[in-house]
């Protein structure tokens, strides 16, 4: 005998019904992932901090002081083109080892080439150093240290062209790596997302009859034949392995 295919109101009617029973397993699994995540990086991962030094370039033909002062667009598409030989000039071996003597760190030149992060700042001709370390206080002396030593790197390589300090770092109070809210808030939707995929894909290869209305309803051509009673333990002395519908009855 050939099965009919499920209605698909049916099938969805079934999962819906599904998830409702089990929603508390879904709501559990989610509180579970969200607080093993947020364990994770309270207990396993180290705090990172961010100290930030912004700096200005200094073109020779943008000049300020005139009585006529004017920025044109050229001079300021020059100003952020040397922002990048700029960050160069800064993640070159000569500046870095210059920054440790000074900053008295214990890095290599590559390790703390991996810890600066340089840029220009909306497109303009002002460029900030981002230091991240697991040490605020660090993380600002190593900020300022670069503040102190690129002006004169950049004047010693570039000619007409300098950089003036804008804004020196001060020691972050807030770390800036792991953010406790955003890893307990993934925690909680991977374990919602994917404890909601298991139940439905539970559901979904679950063969098993489970009432007289469910056979009626998934196969409304076949003809339903009997109707046997269940019985249990006590009536007969055994249990008869059979399938108890919603009315209390054996289907078969």
């Amino acid at each position: 005998m050939t099965e009919k295919k499920r209605p698909g109101g049916t099938e969805f009617k079934r999962l819906a019904q599904a998830i409702w029973r089990r929603g508390w397993i879904v709501a559990v699994a989610a509180v579970l992932c969200g607080a093993l995540l947020l364990g994770i990086a309270v207990f396993f991962i180290t705090p990172k901090y961010e100290a930030t030094t912004m700096l200005y370039v200094n073109n020779t033909s943008i000049s300020v002081g005139s009585a006529g002062f004017s920025i044109s667009d050229s001079a300021l598409t020059a100003a952020q083109n040397l922002v990048k030989t700029y960050v160069v000039i800064l993640r070159s071996r000569s500046t870095l080892e210059r920054v440790i003597e000074l900053a008295g760190v214990d890095y290599t030149y590559e390790e703390l080439s991996d810890m600066i992060a340089a840029g220009s700042v909306n497109d303009t001709e002002i460029f900030e150093v981002v230091v991240t370390s697991a040490d605020p206080v660090e993380a600002d002396r190593i900020a300022n240290t670069i503040a102190v030593v690129l002006p004169g790197q950049i004047a010693g390589i570039v000619d007409g062209s300098s950089v003036r300090v804008v804004d020196y770092s001060v020691v972050p109070t807030r770390q800036a790596f792991p953010s406790y809210g955003l890893m307990a808030a993934l925690g909680f939707g991977l374990g919602f997302v994917l404890s909601l995929l298991c139940l439905l894909l539970a559901e979904l290869f679950n063969n098993t009859i489970r009432s007289e209305e469910y056979l009626t309803e998934a196969y409304p051509k076949v003809p339903l034949l009997a109707v046997i009673p269940d019985l249990d333990e006590r009536s007969r002395g055994g249990y008869y392995g059979g399938y108890r519908s919603a009315k209390g009855k054996e289907v078969r």
